[in-house]
This record gives C-alpha cells, structure tokens and sequence, in this order.
C-alpha cells in the first residue's frame, strides 16, 4: 500500500498522519499552541514563564518541532543579547482553535472525570 493510499487512515502504523497527531498532542505541544493563541507573540523566557513546569529543553525541542511542522514561527532580531520571538502559523492558529474546543471539553467535564476516576481507585 503506498502513503497516499494511507492518508488519512490514522489507525495504520504506516499513516503518515499518525506522527503528525502524535507530535501535535503532545503535552508540551498543546500547551505550546494554547499558549501562543493566548498571546499573539512570546520569547522563549515569556512561553517558560506561562507553561508551568515545561523544562528549558523540553521547551525548546517542542519549539523546534513545532517550527519544523510549519505550527510556529520563529523571528530572530539581530540583537546583543538576540531577540528571538515565537508565533502561530496560519497552520498552526487553525491547530490552535481546534484543541481549544478539547481544551473546554476538559474544563466543562472536569469535575466529572476527576470523580469518575476517583470512584475507579
């Protein structure tokens, strides 16, 4: 079966969109794009200071793959010390919107699941 035949069939291990979802819904990701639809531009210390608990290295392995995944954008000015300032994508603002909607379906159900996985215990 080749790729094209696969598109969009995310169950398949050979889905070329799987790893796609995969890096997308990552904790850090998500958080990443939640954050940068709050706030239109941040620097690396601005999205640190946001995303509580995110290490410098995550931060920026998650920047990198979100960059090389067209979801971000990254300005460098030509400063002492460098500016270097991160934004959404067309991409990744529709990316963005789209785990908004989960992200208020957590919020809205949260009471709910936390006792339903209380009760499971």
């Amino acid at each position: 079966m080749s790729n094209m035949s696969l598109q969009g069939y995310v169950l398949s291990s050979q889905c070329p969109s799987r790893q796609i979802l995969e890096r997308l819904t990552s904790k850090w990701s998500v958080l990443i794009l939640r954050c940068l639809s709050q706030h239109a531009v941040l620097r690396f210390s601005e999205l640190k200071q946001h995303i509580d608990g995110v290490s410098e290295k995550m931060l920026s392995q998650t920047l990198k793959m979100l960059e090389q995944d067209d979801f971000i954008s990254r300005q460098v000015y030509a400063e002492i010390p460098p500016k270097v300032e991160y934004r959404l994508t067309a991409l990744g603002q529709q990316a963005a919107e789209k785990i908004a909607y989960l992200v208020y379906w957590i919020e809205d159900n949260l009471e709910e699941i936390l006792a339903h996985r209380q009760q499971a215990q």
